[in-house]
């Protein structure tokens, strides 16, 4: 069973986008490469418990197990130590990436409180996205009840688009909730 969203992008996707950006050949369409999921855990330098709950929560989310991330230095400041685990993170590709972004797209975003669609700040000038979510409970694999800290979760989604413009069209048509441009002379508010 193919991802739904990976067969919107063949059928829907690819056309619309060799129309509007007249690409010669099929393969010059841009097209998603990986999702990256990244959470940090600055109180594993006091509790160590707190990475297996959060491996626990990243693997509901994503799917798939992730790896622990460790400090490359020791900072004293920050109580830190060389080789302490310090966050989590998961690589996704190919079905499980196109079922991810399908859940994050059409239920996950809807569920942040006032949220009014992604910013064109969120794209990073070469055609990736960067989302930053304050707590895992948009998501719907996690039980409300269960969870004992709000942790946040950083999400990079990797085009092959050569600029943001291309990916923001790839995006959008992908099923992203873009925010709408803020008319000229109008003031944008909460930014």
């Amino acid at each position: 069973m193919a991802a739904r969203l990976k067969e919107r992008y063949r059928i829907a996707v690819v056309p619309q986008m060799r129309e509007r950006f007249q690409y010669a050949n099929v393969m010059q369409v841009p097209r998603l490469e990986k999702v990256v999921l990244n959470m940090r855990v600055g109180a594993a330098a006091s509790d160590p418990r707190q990475i297996d709950k959060t491996v626990e929560e990243l693997t509901l989310i994503a799917g798939q197990r992730p790896v622990v991330t460790r400090a490359r230095r020791s900072i004293a400041a920050f109580k830190l130590r060389q080789g302490m685990p310090i966050g989590v993170k998961v690589t996704l590709r190919g079905d499980r990436m196109y079922e991810f972004l399908d859940k994050l797209f059409s239920v996950s975003l809807p569920r942040i409180k006032d949220f009014r669609g992604v910013s064109d700040r969120a794209f990073d000038g070469r055609g990736n996205l960067n989302l930053g979510i304050k707590e895992q409970l948009i998501f719907p694999e996690i039980d409300y009840d269960k969870v004992d800290k709000m942790r946040g979760l950083d999400i990079t989604v990797v085009t092959t688009a050569p600029n943001d413009e291309q990916a923001r069209e790839l995006l959008r048509l992908l099923g992203l909730p873009l925010r709408e441009p803020v008319p000229a002379g109008a003031v944008e508010r909460g930014a």
